[in-house]
């Protein structure tokens, strides 16, 4: 009996914490947005028995977003690459993300149409 008390003794150190990087994070809330995306197209399957269909425009924005700011962030942590390069790719993904909302609604739109 005493020996597993010195044992606990021993072990007792303070447990330590360590928070994710700011990328993980990033990268975590892109997937819950994606799992959010897969629920709601799951549940509009069970619900009404058709699939959605022209969606791949809409379901690149939330990548090209997440991408973009990836891009900020690794700059502002590590400080690769280039400022300039950074936000050029930040912007050019922020951009394609933009253009793809439009053919993304239309796509979404023309599953009901009459």
């Amino acid at each position: 009996m005493s020996d597993n008390l010195q044992h606990d003794e021993q072990n007792d150190e303070p447990l330590s914490y360590t928070p994710a990087s700011p990328i993980k994070r990033t990268m975590a809330w892109i997937g819950v947005v994606y799992m959010v995306i897969v629920v709601a197209l799951t549940t509009y399957f069970y619900s009404t028995g058709s699939m959605l269909s022209n969606l791949a425009p809409i379901l690149s924005i939330p990548a090209l977003v997440g991408a973009g700011a990836l891009m900020v962030i690794r700059y502002r942590t590590d400080g690769v690459p280039a400022k300039g390069v950074a936000y050029g790719i930040a912007a050019l993904c922020w951009v394609l993300a933009l253009c793809s909302l439009p053919l993304g609604i239309v796509g979404l739109m023309s599953n009901f149409g009459g």
